[in-house]
């Protein structure tokens, strides 16, 4: 079973960055989910796929992997690349484009 490693990207509902501090380590499902016949619901015999572990750092995460000898993936985290916008730089002196109503 291998094991992913990744810092979560925020929500498109997120305006902060809650949640997006730690490093989190989830498993890949062993067996793909199965529908039940009577109720129609997905059901899944791997109790792995339901655990999320969260770490501070990267090299927790990793040095966990490596004593429960648990095979692992470390995906880096893509630079944020955002300009600050504020609804005051609409009204500020040094405007770069013209005033239009």
């Amino acid at each position: 079973m291998t094991a992913r490693i990744y810092k979560p990207s925020k929500t498109a509902m997120q305006s902060g960055t809650a949640n997006t501090k730690d490093w989190v380590l989830d498993f890949e499902p062993e067996a793909p989910r199965q529908v039940e016949p009577l109720m129609g619901w997905t059901s899944s015999g791997d109790m792995r796929q339901q655990l999320k572990l969260r770490f501070a750092t990267k090299e927790e995460a990793v040095a966990y992997c490596e004593r429960q000898g648990v095979a692992y993936q470390v995906f880096e985290a893509k630079p944020v690349a955002r300009r600050a916008i504020s609804y005051a730089d609409n009204f500020a002196f040094k405007r770069r484009d013209a005033w239009t109503h």
